[in-house]
């Protein structure tokens, strides 16, 4: 069996409370926040659902009707269900698993930039971490205090916003090694932009011009 993606194993947490037709899963999962974690793709909720079926991890459990719409098919969770999100909800609690962000991607391949390219994107870069870092701290606030919702079920939020200050925090660091030019690097980094070539003691180094995304000429500016 493949693993559970996020969106699945919430799928099956949500009817591991009751049964619910998809439509009801995601507005619940909205009316919670859970939006903010799990990426969701509304229109393919019932895709989702359909495929736990195949898999024996959820059934059909009736049919619901609201007013004059047509009737809905409502799922529960199978013992099966049960097994497999607790099994991988565990591991992803208990095992760091490496992860490939887009961010620290780029970071590996920033040299081709230069340095005065970069530092004009990580001054972007921490400007919008500082305002998402604002505004995710009124959504908390009012969590909290309007609809008094436990701080057990926001866990999650405290975890991204510490994850959040802590890259402004590394991101504000960074910025001012690049711009007092104390970064070890900076000053061959430098040449090989001003045209000085590919810098001679990055040569012998166990990586090679191309493959820092780099020619072995300047690049035009």
């Amino acid at each position: 069996m493949a693993k559970l993606s996020p969106l699945a194993l919430a799928v099956l947490v949500m009817l591991s409370e009751r049964p619910m037709h998809p439509y009801e899963i995601g507005r619940l999962m909205r009316s919670r926040g859970k939006d903010q974690s799990i990426k969701i793709r509304y229109g393919s909720l019932y895709t989702v659902v359909q495929n736990l079926e195949k898999q024996g991890l959820v059934e059909a459990d009736g049919t619901d009707r609201a007013g004059n719409r047509p009737e809905r098919t409502v799922y529960s969770v199978t013992g099966t269900g049960r097994e497999a999100m607790d099994r991988r909800l565990s591991e992803i609690i208990e095992l760091p698993e490496k992860e490939y962000p887009a961010f620290e991607g780029a970071l590996s391949l920033v040299g081709v930039l230069g340095p005065d390219r970069t530092v004009e994107l990580l001054e972007r870069r921490l400007a919008a971490l500082e305002r998402e870092l604002a505004e995710g701290r009124e959504v908390y606030d009012h969590l909290i205090s309007d609809l008094r919702l436990p701080r057990l079920f926001l866990i999650e939020v405290e975890y991204a916003a510490h994850q959040k200050r802590a890259e402004a925090d590394w991101v504000r660091g960074l910025l001012t090694e690049l711009k007092e030019e104390t970064i070890d690097g900076m000053s061959a980094w430098r040449s090989f932009f001003g045209g000085g070539g590919f810098p001679e003691e990055w040569k012998d180094r166990p990586f090679a011009a191309s493959e820092l995304g780099l020619n072995e000429e300047a690049p035009e500016n």
